[in-house]
């Protein structure tokens, strides 16, 4: 995504933070370019929740620069403020009020004049398909309906970085990628997102660039794609129909993995192009040829483990 010569929207150095004798984060670095989606990953205690907190003004670091939107966190918490919003893993919303109402409440504490507060409340109940929902209670919004009023109270001060803590936790797939859908849509209008996800897919699906958190230090960062490189294990499965075939093909190619019962073999591979064009043709060469085909390359599930050691049942 180009952000043509904009300021980052975050930067952070050498963050530090403990609870007695207990190193919450030891002394990290992010970099969030203006107007991407940059997502903090770890398993339960990584340290993500407390990031957000100290990016956010909530919790002070115990050293560390800091600088949100332009602004230094420690030294204009005020002006950091201003100029974000902030979404939990628990919806702000209260029950006992309509969604415009909702809404109303957060553009009165944004300070909006009365015409400018109608204007941005009507606006976000269009852009985040409330309409029909406005002036019925929050109590009776399905997860999906109360997570994007959620969202959208987060954004009643048109923030230019967007903090979203774990924003689809217990929704369901549907009502997760409408969520998607908002989040790319924001972005595209030029908000920066900061999000933490407990689903390696929405980070893989979403994020520009990923940073993984593991007992307080970022242990990896990169685009999605320059994760997945770290780790080895990409390959192409082959099938065959005939054993002779089979037998013929993995002499040829070196097959690390034959199973003789299913007819298939691995290749070890970075399941590129150039390797899958090259494979074919080596098996064309000789005359051979496989009845199906595939290719696995390691995802973020397989990043996680390498560098971790923990499963994705982790992530927190």
């Amino acid at each position: 995504m180009t952000t043509g010569n904009r300021s980052p929207a975050i930067t952070a150095t050498g963050l530090r933070k403990s609870y007695g004798d207990h190193v919450v984060l030891d002394g990290i670095d992010l970099h969030v370019a203006a107007g991407t989606i940059f997502s903090l990953l770890g398993p339960n205690g990584a340290g993500k929740t407390t990031t957000v907190q100290m990016l956010t003004t909530l919790i002070a670091a115990d050293s560390g620069e800091m600088r949100v939107a332009g602004h230094d966190v420690s030294r204009d918490p005020d002006a950091v403020r201003a100029a974000i919003g902030l979404t939990g893993q628990f919806a702000a919303v209260d029950n006992l009020l309509t969604g415009a109402e909702n809404l109303a409440m957060m553009a009165t504490l944004h300070h909006l004049g009365r015409k400018e507060r109608k204007q941005r409340v009507a606006d976000l109940i269009e852009q985040f398909d409330l309409v029909d929902a406005a002036k019925k209670p929050a109590s009776t919004y399905s997860g999906g309906m109360r997570r994007r009023l959620d969202i959208a109270m987060g954004l009643v001060g048109n923030p230019e970085v967007l903090f979203l803590d774990e924003p689809t936790t217990g929704l369901d797939p549907r009502s997760r990628r409408a969520v998607w859908r908002l989040v790319r849509e924001l972005v595209a209008n030029g908000t920066t997102v900061f999000l933490t996800t407990q689903y390696l897919e929405e980070a893989d699906q979403l994020a520009d660039r990923i940073a993984l958190l593991d007992n307080g230090k970022v242990v990896a960062q990169g685009t999605p794609d320059e994760l997945k490189q770290l780790v080895p294990g990409g390959h192409i499965t082959l099938k065959f129909t005939e054993p002779r075939v089979l037998t013929a093909a993995a002499g040829l190619l070196g097959a690390t993995t034959v199973d003789e019962d299913e007819l298939t073999l691995q290749v070890p591979s970075d399941g590129g192009v150039a390797a899958l064009h090259t494979l074919l043709d080596t098996l064309s060469g000789a005359a051979i040829q496989a009845s199906a085909l595939s290719v696995h390359t390691p995802d973020l599930d397989d990043v996680f483990l390498a560098l971790t050691g923990r499963p994705k049942e982790s992530v927190r």
